[in-house]
């Protein structure tokens, strides 16, 4: 154990966390597109994205989208029609997604909104927490909503700095991208796809 934290479970978080997602992809768009400023407030909004998904486990409403195939489903298609709609506003250079040399208060806004959007509209997140941290939590613990909400914390965390790490990545090369529009042209068309991508993931997924 590592102050109440078992390494079984860093491990385990560090590899879904670092493995490429919507998150993920929207973070990179915005270090790419905006500078590191926003990729930090991207990596933000994706984690306050994940509050409601914790709350929904750990209140017991993860199990409705277990058993009720009509809410999984009605979540998982606005979910894909999200991510289809980031890929559409993508290739238009609308939304969050626009190359600009400075960000302004309102595009910080739809930033945060996006991204927190892009991880709330996934219903898999909420099952996903719903079988995950269960299993660190002994079945005779007392205080075990304590101890869930403990685990979910860590799991956010380590979820901002994750993302934070990639976006400050891509923010790093921006100079080399915005400089180039032949490339940006690409780049564009790329996380297009990447959503579009995503989102037909999404959409043949089951619970």
């Amino acid at each position: 154990m590592l102050d109440g934290v078992s390494i079984e479970f860093l491990v385990t978080t560090m590899i879904i966390v670092a493995t490429p997602g919507t998150g993920v992809v929207y973070t990179l768009a915005a270090g790419l597109t905006r500078g590191s400023r926003a990729s930090v407030i991207a990596a933000f909004g994706c984690t306050l994205g994940i509050v409601p998904h914790m709350v929904a486990a750990i209140t017991g409403l993860a199990a409705l989208l277990h058993t009720s195939a009509v809410a999984f489903q009605t979540l998982k298609y606005f979910g894909v029609a999200y991510l289809l709609y980031m890929a559409w506003a993508t290739l238009r250079e609308r939304g969050a997604l626009v190359v600009e040399g400075e960000a302004t208060p309102r595009s910080v806004a739809r930033i945060v909104g996006s991204a927190v959007l892009v991880n709330v509209l996934n219903p898999k997140l909420t099952i996903f927490f719903f079988a995950f941290l269960p299993q660190f939590v002994g079945a005779g613990d007392t205080g075990s909503v304590w101890r869930m909400l403990e685990l979910s914390a860590v799991f956010m965390a380590l979820t901002f700095v994750v993302f934070a790490l990639y976006g400050l990545f891509a923010a790093s090369v921006r100079t080399h991208v915005i400089s180039r529009p032949r490339v940006i042209t690409w780049m564009r068309r790329a996380f297009a796809g990447s959503f579009a991508a995503l989102g037909a993931r999404l959409a043949f997924t089951d619970r």
